[in-house]
């Protein structure tokens, strides 16, 4: 079967971006979590973030009930988190991966920046949701990123 959207998305795919995992708290308080590259920096007063989550994913429904989220940014070295998170690999995410900030949302351990996000607003947007969040506590270390460019994966460059 042909990808109808196949030439849009080799032309957005030459904008390289970082890779995170976005995660929130479902109804029973399970964590939903999936890889993300749509974030953005949108305001530093107050301090707000957003992403975009697509109608059909399978955590869709989890943060559109959440009332935060967390987002991590990914390592170098971290090809296989991005990749568990893509795939939605049966038994979920792993409570023991993730530790939890002030907002209750998940955040993994292991990351080179986290952000814990108060959910101010949900905005539709063609087949995605833009989602906007306040940073309510952040941190970030040293380290290469995971970067994303034309379907591929790219080890950044450290930089302090």
């Amino acid at each position: 079967m042909t990808d109808k959207y196949r030439p849009l998305k080799d032309a957005f795919g030459r904008f390289a971006t970082g890779i995170g995992v976005a995660a929130c708290r479902d109804a029973d308080g399970a964590i939903s979590a999936l890889t993300i590259n749509s974030f953005t920096s949108v305001s530093l007063e107050p301090p707000l973030v957003l992403w975009c989550l697509e109608n059909r994913a399978s955590a869709y429904s989890a943060f559109m009930a959440a009332q935060s989220y967390g987002v991590s940014f990914l390592r170098a070295d971290q090809q296989d988190v991005s990749d568990r998170y893509a795939s939605f690999l049966p038994g979920g995410p792993k409570e023991a991966d993730f530790e939890t900030w002030q907002t209750g949302a998940p955040i993994l351990k292991q990351r080179l920046a986290g952000f814990d996000c108060k959910i101010t607003a949900r905005h539709d947007a063609g087949d995605h949701v833009i989602l906007v969040g306040e940073v309510v506590r952040f941190d970030s270390a040293s380290g290469a990123p995971l970067i994303y460019y034309a379907s591929t994966y790219i080890p950044g460059t450290e930089r302090v």
